[in-house]
């Protein structure tokens, strides 16, 4: 009889399978598809008062289905959720009613003397089977109906969010886009070439080239005219900006209207926009700067305060709230917030993954004066050609590199060094810890000591190799727009693009000398210029450089010519690096904040472990009587766990000196990887400090 008293629940959980399982089985999602339609593929077909407005906002956020397919899986998600919400509701309000169904006689016993009153409060009259019918069937139905209403919403919400999303970041990206468009036409390039050439590389220039993509695919799919596509695209997007410059776009181009000259304006408009849209980011950075500081590192203080001074006065156990503190909610606070600030910054960072990079692996290849080049030689009797070789040696450059130039490969990959210092971390931390593990007294305070150097080791390294590789490409980014000036008076002066790179490593530019001596043999064994710029894009990897290859190799095919491009280009790594730079300075001040934000945080925590704890600690065992020591009457301390305080008030203050050293990287240098520095800094601030207090007061 127990186990039918679950038969509800399971149908309850078996009616939501198939929805769960859509987005990872075709033969669910099929099943869902084909249900939905014949169960409501008529009803939101012929009804709809908004439908309008849903259907754009479908089309706009780029969701993979028609809005009659959408609705009718809507409907069907709603009905499912209402029906299975009815089911848990009556298990919801049996679950209250045993929970409270408790004699005022054992709440007294539990509640402190002070709390006894609410134990008459809290307690359950008994029920007929008509008023618990009623009560079951209100709590059915409330669960229900919320559950299907709270479903229908959010599925239309969705869209509507990844509507003004996909709005925000077409703009943020929209000058970049035009940018670009604006240095192709200059090269000679027609509006259906640089519109494929955009939509080839929409994961660099973000949205706004995934808009210009809508148009490539009306125009290579459905067969629409450039003019009419550039239309339908706009009309499409979220972006009342895009909408605007691509009908304005149209026109000219239909108006026969230099296109270079429309962009030229377009342009410039678009970088005033872009310093008016950093200046109100950074007035967003700085309210949520001082936000954070208010909610994750005074709020948990003032949380932890109370708590500590009801537990330790014996008025409650509040351990089990300092450890969901500690452990859960300043954890779980701190990575949302670096999350929803990864969300609104909005990065163009191309990482290696989602790139394919060229490799010299062409029959191509090969070093020019080299007299055996192009020949097969015998290698104990395989012919090997010298392609060949240049593919097995590229295959096993990235191991080969890493063995004989740690240090290097360290540089230029930072992340490399923790597959080396984590394993050398956790092996210090077993060996250190075995005799206690095979004593078995092993505590996790025993452990502390362990385990905190063991961490001061891995990111203290890791922030040194990563401070040292962000200033190389920093450096490196600054040299870029003087490189490209220099590129662009020698490629007007007549120089072909090859002799003007291979002009460009007898000069000096500072971080970029080496990169462009690389350029110059990769050219030397006979990769074209486009590849080897590729081959520097993806060592440096820095959206900045990205940017840069992709509008010069992409000139570089339309005309050789491109001193005019490499301009523009010039210009636009000059502002970002501007902007980036204004950025920092804005920064710095937020970030001190947080530092001595964490400093106060470490103080209160400090004083009561050092003060308070000891305090109460040598407070006499009884009074006069032999009774407990009591304090104003609130309760027993004798009974606390004092040692326990002491070590969630350690825990708390590592916890917090990590987390904000990361929160401090993400927001004032935009990664998390750049919160090392001040995570190590804080978390040695933090344990050198508890240690002068274990050794001052409890020595």
């Amino acid at each position: 009889m127990g186990l039918l008293n679950f038969v509800p629940l399971v149908l309850a959980l078996v009616l939501l399978a198939p929805v769960a399982l859509a987005p990872i089985s075709t033969t669910a999602y099929r099943t869902v598809t084909r249900v939905s339609l014949q169960t409501f593929g008529t009803y939101v077909r012929d009804s709809g008062r908004r439908r309008n407005r849903r259907e754009e906002v479908l089309r706009a956020a780029h969701v993979g289905e028609t809005y009659r397919l959408y609705a009718s899986k809507t409907w069907v998600y709603g009905t499912l959720a209402a029906i299975s919400g009815s089911i848990l509701g009556v298990y919801v309000a049996g679950l209250v009613l045993a929970t409270l169904s408790v004699s005022p006689t054992v709440l007294r016993s539990k509640l402190p003397t002070k709390l006894d009153f609410l134990a008459d409060l809290v307690v359950v009259p008994s029920l007929s089977i008509g008023h618990l019918f009623v009560l079951l069937l209100f709590s059915s139905a409330t669960v229900g109906l919320l559950g299907g209403r709270l479903t229908y919403w959010l599925r239309w919400e969705i869209p509507a969010y990844e509507w003004n999303t996909r709005a925000r970041k077409i703009d943020s990206s929209l000058s970049r886009t035009v940018a670009f468009t604006y240095a192709l036409s200059r090269s000679g390039m027609g509006m259906p070439d640089i519109m494929r050439i955009l939509a080839r590389n929409r994961d660099v220039y973000g949205e706004a080239a995934e808009e210009i993509a809508v148009g490539v695919k009306a125009m290579d799919l459905f067969g629409l005219d450039v003019l009419t596509a550039i239309r339908q695209m706009s009309r499409q997007s979220p972006s009342e900006k895009f909408e605007d410059f691509g009908e304005n776009l149209a026109s000219v181009l239909q108006s026969g209207r230099s296109l270079p000259s429309y962009l030229s304006e377009q342009y410039e408009r678009y970088q005033r926009d872009a310093k008016a849209e950093q200046e109100a980011f950074l007035e967003l950075l700085s309210v949520l700067a001082e936000g954070y500081v208010s909610l994750f590192v005074v709020g948990p203080l003032l949380l932890i305060t109370i708590l500590v001074i009801m537990g330790l006065m014996g008025i409650a156990d509040t351990l089990r709230f300092l450890y969901l503190t500690a452990y859960l909610l300043i954890p779980l606070g701190n990575v949302g917030f670096v999350v929803y600030l990864d969300s609104i910054t909005e990065s163009l960072y191309i990482s290696r993954e989602n790139r394919t990079v060229p490799t010299a692996t062409v029959p191509t290849v090969r070093r020019v004066s080299d007299p055996d080049a192009g020949r097969t030689v015998s290698d104990g009797g395989t012919t090997v050609s010298n392609a060949e070789r240049l593919a097995a040696y590229d295959k096993f450059e990235n191991v080969r590199t890493a063995l004989t130039e740690p240090l290097r490969t360290v540089r230029e990959n930072p992340d490399a060094l923790l597959y080396l210092t984590v394993p050398l971390a956790l092996l210090s931390t077993v060996v250190r810890l075995l005799p206690d593990l095979a004593a078995g007294t092993a505590t996790i305070p025993s452990a502390d000591d362990v385990v905190v150097q063991a961490a001061l080791f891995v990111l203290g390294t890791y922030a040194v190799v990563q401070w040292n590789h962000r200033r190389r490409l920093k450096a490196i980014e600054a040299a870029i727009p003087d490189m490209l000036d220099r590129l662009a008076s020698v490629n007007e002066a007549g120089m072909t693009v090859v002799e003007s790179f291979r002009r460009m490593t007898k000069g000096d530019l500072g971080a970029l000398n080496e990169e462009l001596a690389r350029m110059e043999r990769d050219i030397e064994w006979g990769t074209d210029t486009a590849t080897a710029l590729r081959r520097f894009e993806d060592r440096i990897d820095t959206p900045t450089v990205t940017r840069v290859v992709s509008l010069v190799t992409n000139a570089m095919r339309a005309s050789g010519d491109i001193g005019r491009v490499l301009r523009i280009a010039a210009d636009d790594a000059q502002e970002s690096k501007r902007l980036q730079r204004q950025r920092e300075d804005e920064m710095m001040t937020y970030l001190i904040i947080i530092h001595l934000s964490f400093l106060i945080f470490l103080v209160i925590i400090g004083t009561l472990s050092a003060i308070l704890v000891p305090a109460l600690q040598n407070l006499p065992s009884g009074n006069a009587a032999g009774s407990p020591v009591t304090v104003g009457g609130l309760g027993n301390i004798s009974t606390v766990n004092i040692h326990a305080y002491t070590v969630v008030f350690f825990h708390t203050a590592l916890v917090q000196a990590v987390f904000s050293g990361f929160v401090a990287g993400k927001m004032g240098e935009g990664t998390v990887r750049d919160g090392a520095k001040h995570a190590t800094a804080m978390l040695a601030i933090a344990y050198v400090a508890f240690l002068v207090i274990d050794f001052v007061v409890f020595s």
